[in-house]
């Protein structure tokens, strides 16, 4: 009698474990959190994909986006020092890539500016105030089962550089460098990624009132800054990595989160990782530690403080996937051109026309070209990159160029997303370490 009692006690237990346990999402853990389980990956498409535009042409199309943006990064950093001067804190914004995601119950695609230097979730809603022309139908909350509006008292709704309490929530307000803004409620909803992962309660702006300039090539912004507002912060994910395409490749680049963000590679000896620094004026930005810079075996003559963040908050150096080319300091950059041209023997060009800080007058056959090495020493590894990587060619006028440029007496630095194309850079914040993993990144 006493091992039936036990057998139908064990048959019991079976059942309720089998039946009765909380299950698991692809996408989300029990008890609410976001920590996603398998991963995911998401594509990515460059703002130019489709156009008839050569590399050359795409660069100098890159640049003229790139110089504005490292406008606005500046104004952030001066904003921070000085942020009596303006209403709210300011963002960098825009981007160089798209991302392709759904929102609502159900669902409805839209593609959103990728950005790594801001935090803010958002799209445009209705109904509008003021509102650009979008790509895709915008966003009605009201034909959404699954939007709800934040309290005021809710964390994110605490963790927005500027918001008011209405009778209707959260209200927020997200200013960008060049005083582009987005303005409206602070909501969370369902958002759908990559190979159908849905997750739910993801905190965005629902923006009713959308003004400025760059906003217009997607349909809202994913932040993925360091702050609480972020795509990556919200998923409690301690990694991600994106892997960019040549700029003149017509394929798509991707983005990976979760289990997906570390690529196993047989490459051990050409992984250079390096530490992720912090400041404090500028939580969101992912700033590295570059000790120096060498063209061929020169090491440049540059100040050690050069790259590093100031006591005020401003200089420093950026990875920054919205940004073409890679902007280093005035003086660096005047030494970097310097040694370049004594090392390629190359006649320098002076017209002016490609727009790019430095142009030699390049052969036709550029097979035989020699162009000096361009190694980037961070703490942690050097950088050695492929030529492709910084140097680029127009047969049409006659011009070999390099892809970085100047950011004058600004004080900040930019790595752009030429210099990453073909590594997989993986960002580890638990460990505070950033990694480029040379890939093709077509392949993957």
């Amino acid at each position: 009698m006493a091992s039936l009692s036990l057998f139908i006690f064990v048959t019991l237990a079976i059942l309720v474990i089998l039946f009765v346990s909380p299950t698991f999402s692809t996408s989300r853990r029990a008890l609410d959190h976001k920590k996603v389980q398998t991963g995911f990956r998401v594509t990515l498409k460059h703002v130019d994909s489709g156009k008839n535009l050569t590399k050359f042409e795409r660069i100098q199309r890159g640049m003229k986006r790139g110089q504005l943006r490292l406008q606005r990064l500046s104004a952030a950093t001066t904003a921070s020092s000085d942020a009596a001067q303006v209403e709210a804190p300011i963002h960098a914004g825009t981007g160089e890539f798209l991302m392709n995601l759904a929102i609502g119950t159900p669902p409805e695609s839209f593609s959103a500016i990728l950005d790594t230097g801001s935090d803010l979730i958002w799209t445009q809603c209705k109904p509008c105030t003021q509102c650009y022309d979008q790509p895709t139908p915008i966003f009605d909350p009201k034909k959404s089962s699954s939007f709800s509006k934040l309290s005021c008292n809710s964390q994110l709704c605490s963790a927005l550089p500027a918001s008011t309490c209405a009778s209707d929530g959260c209200e927020y307000v997200y200013q960008y460098g060049d005083y582009s803004v987005t303005q409206g409620v602070l909501a969370s909803e369902t958002f759908t990624f990559g190979d159908k992962v849905s997750i739910p309660n993801v905190g965005f702006g629902c923006g009713s009132d959308n003004e400025g300039d760059g906003f217009s090539q997607g349909s809202g912004l994913v932040g993925l800054g360091r702050g609480p507002l972020s795509l990556v912060s919200q998923l409690e994910e301690p990694k991600f990595s994106y892997c960019l395409t040549s700029i003149d490749d017509s394929k798509t680049s991707s983005l990976f989160l979760g289990s997906l963000a570390s690529v196993n590679s047989t490459q051990k000896k050409s992984i250079t990782t390096t530490t992720l620094t912090k400041n404090p004026s500028q939580p969101s930005f992912y700033f590295l530690s570059l000790k120096g810079i060498s063209v061929g075996g020169t090491r440049l003559d540059i100040d050690k403080s050069t790259f590093e963040v100031q006591d005020d908050g401003s200089g420093g150096l950026i990875i920054d996937s919205g940004t073409t080319l890679t902007y280093i300091d005035g003086h660096a950059f005047d030494a970097l051109k310097k040694e370049f041209i004594a090392q390629t023997k190359l006649p320098v060009d002076t017209s002016g026309v490609s727009g790019l800080d430095l142009c030699f007058t390049s052969p036709s056959d550029t097979s035989d070209v020699e162009v000096p090495k361009l190694i980037f020493h961070f703490n942690g590894g050097d950088l050695d990159l492929p030529a492709e990587n910084y140097v680029v060619t127009d047969s049409s006028s006659g011009l070999l160029c390099l892809a970085l440029g100047s950011s004058g007496n600004t004080g900040m630095s930019i790595f752009g997303n030429i210099q990453q194309q073909n590594y997989l850079v993986i960002h580890d914040l638990a460990k505070e370490t950033l990694s480029f993993i040379p890939k093709q990144c077509d392949e993957l």
